[in-house]
């Protein structure tokens, strides 16, 4: 993967040391070339760094057509690409490189935007064609790379992180009503404003005076009629070798490909097949918390050692997360609510500094394949038998208490009945953001809480969402769909994704958000998914084959650091004490100082149960901190 930054100008000539400026801040996604393109008018500039991966010597980028009418700058990797260059190559087309980036200029020459419909992958780029005076800009299907634009005094900014396009000119502002409404956790807005993200699944076009943005894929979960109607057997081979070939594609590199392996079984199945289909001895890389509740090291050591891998193990102490916790937040500009982010920007630097620049990683399945609790929760909801589900739901609860508040509501609310109003049941995984945002709210200033008014984030989420993608669904592919439009890109892909992998210039590779999976999976009926209470069942079944059968009968186990918040003599403890009692929150514009001191005070005495959320509203406020720290955001 790579850095870019395009500005195209309606009348000032673009300076060429804001380009510049704009590509230092990406030196991180593309330390091996560094390098613009300025039309002519000074109207256009394609920049780019570039994170050597495939075509080591000749795939530098911007890269142009034949006779410089097209201009092409790119981020990720486009599988099959061998396969399309020769498809190309037939109908005469003419490359420069051997890289794999190419193929998408001419795509776009052959298909204009229908090019999108032919690539496979991880990718965010920007092709500037002259002859029609058209810059064209897409993002994968999934939002697995960064995409982000601004308008600003007569020039569109597009750039793979907010904070070149904040070096290119856009100043940093506050977005007060996306933090209110949260839509930059639940839309394509951000923190910052006039700064929006290219959605996944999305291009846009831009000539001078027209702007618009089009979505070229979604989900496409289907009714109960329509879906697949195979035996489990067929569900289970067919998705076998879906994802063998998955993986198989993306192990395809000029450079050392190693795997993120946890105890569970989405980062268990990636090694297990990646080390099925390659001869050579695979490198995996796992985290060790000295928290027993939370570390996996043992679990992933027995799975290592079944497939023969070299294990690299990691261990992170409570003060290694507190001592990276302002850097990650650099890499991330956005909220994290649990310090697994951090956990994960020192992961991918020791991989980083073992030599690897490709990782696989197992992010993705438990979106795909129901894997979260509440998941299940929306299942058992739906039973006629409402004593059985009763009980089942407090089983549930019990095995999951690490995420108590987080992803299981702990207390019932009528605050929440308004969702039921819109959907006909209330998604699981919804009611405790609601919760938290409530308890957010009520550390409010009265400047921000008049702001608020009676409007609500859900109620906005709600509004904005395609309800042509869910009529007529099961309502646990809704609560499926609703979260990968919303969590899935704008927090689980940054915080534990693209953010902190590509900070220490580390290519993610993610097997199970490979859209011909997906596309598969969601004709699937749901008890595909969950079986009784067996959650991603016919992944289980499929993976099978690759992991250790202590893998395989293993419950959900969510991937976070331990809680060190609430805890007196921690040092992330100290570093939330240390930081929200400072002038520093005086910055912030959202809350009163005040009440934040009284949380702080109150913090070590909550009950055990509310830890998680307590911790969650906790970091969040100390992650807006530091993003005005780094940033230095106007109100």
């Amino acid at each position: 993967m790579c850095g870019i930054l395009s500005v195209f100008s309606s009348d000032s000539p673009i300076e060429e040391s804001a380009i510049q400026k704009g590509l230092d801040t990406l030196y991180h996604r593309g330390p091996d070339h560094s390098s613009y393109w300025l039309s002519p008018d000074k109207q256009v500039a394609l920049g780019h760094t570039r994170l050597s991966i495939i075509d080591l010597s000749t795939g530098d980028q911007p890269i142009s057509n034949g006779d410089d009418s097209t201009h092409l700058v790119a981020n990720g990797e486009f599988y099959d690409f061998e396969k399309i260059r020769k498809d190309l190559q037939s109908k005469g087309y003419q490359f420069k490189t051997k890289s794999d980036s190419e193929i998408a200029l001419h795509l776009y020459h052959e298909h204009g935007t229908a090019c999108l419909q032919h690539l496979r992958g991880e990718f965010a780029f920007t092709i500037w064609d002259q002859n029609n005076q058209t810059l064209f800009a897409a993002r994968d299907r999934l939002g697995i790379n960064p995409l982000y634009y601004a308008h600003y005094q007569g020039k569109l900014f597009i750039g793979s992180e907010i904070k070149a396009i904040l070096a290119a000119g856009v100043p940093a502002v506050w977005d007060k009503e996306s933090y209110l409404r949260r839509s930059f956790y639940f839309t394509d807005k951000t923190l910052f404003s006039g700064i929006s993200q290219v959605p996944p699944g999305h291009f846009l076009l831009a000539s001078k005076g027209n702007f618009k943005l089009v979505k070229y894929w979604d989900f496409g979960y289907v009714s109960d009629q329509q879906l697949d109607h195979k035996t489990e057997e067929e569900f289970v081979e067919s998705l076998r070798a879906s994802l063998l070939e998955a993986t198989q594609t993306r192990l395809r590199a000029d450079v050392p490909v190693g795997v993120y392996l946890s105890g569970g079984i989405d980062s268990c199945a990636v090694l297990g097949m990646t080390s099925h289909l390659r001869e050579n001895t695979v490198d995996a890389f796992t985290l060790s918390f000295s928290n027993k509740d939370y570390d996996e090291a043992s679990i992933a050591t027995r799975m290592a050692e079944k497939v023969k891998a070299k294990h690299h193990i990691i261990s992170v102490s409570q003060e290694d997360l507190a001592d990276n916790f302002l850097k990650s937040i650099w890499h991330s500009e956005t909220i994290c609510m649990n310090a697994h982010s951090v956990a994960k920007f020192m992961l991918s630097r020791a991989v980083h500094d073992k030599g690897f620049k490709v990782v696989l990683t197992g992010e993705g399945a438990d979106e795909v394949f129901a894997g979260y609790p509440p998941f299940r929760s929306d299942m058992l909801n739906m039973l006629d038998d409402k004593a059985n589900s009763e009980k089942l739901l407090d089983e549930l609860k019990q095995k999951n208490k690490i995420t108590a508040g987080l992803m299981l509501a702990t207390e019932s609310s009528q605050s929440t009945e308004f969702i039921n109003r819109y959907l006909g049941y209330e998604p699981a995984w919804l009611i405790p953001l609601v919760h938290i945002f409530n308890e957010i709210k009520t550390n409010f200033n009265s400047e921000t809480s008049h702001a608020l008014g009676k409007s609500h984030p859900i109620k906005s989420f709600l509004n904005q969402l395609d309800f042509t993608q869910i009529n007529n669904i099961n309502p646990v592919h809704t609560s499926m769909y609703m979260l990968s439009k919303s969590a899935l890109p704008n927090y689980v892909l940054t915080n534990l994704g693209d953010r902190m992998e590509m900070a220490h210039s580390l290519e993610g590779r993610l097997p199970f958000l490979d859209h011909k999976v997906i596309e598969q999976v969601v004709k699937m009926p749901v008890n595909m998914k969950i079986k009784g209470m067996r959650e991603k069942y016919v992944l289980r079944e499929a993976i099978k084959p690759f992991v250790t059968e202590e893998v395989y009968n293993r419950q959900k186990h969510p991937f976070l650091a331990p809680p060190s918040v609430i805890t007196p003599g921690e040092k992330l403890h100290q570093l939330v004490q240390d930081t929200l009692r400072s002038d520093l929150l005086n910055k912030v514009p959202f809350f009163d100082n005040k009440k934040i001191i009284e949380m702080l005070d109150q913090a070590p005495n909550q009950p055990e149960q509310k830890w998680p959320s307590t911790e969650a509203i906790l970091l969040e406020i100390l992650s807006l901190c530091f993003i005005q720290q780094h940033f230095d955001l106007s109100a």
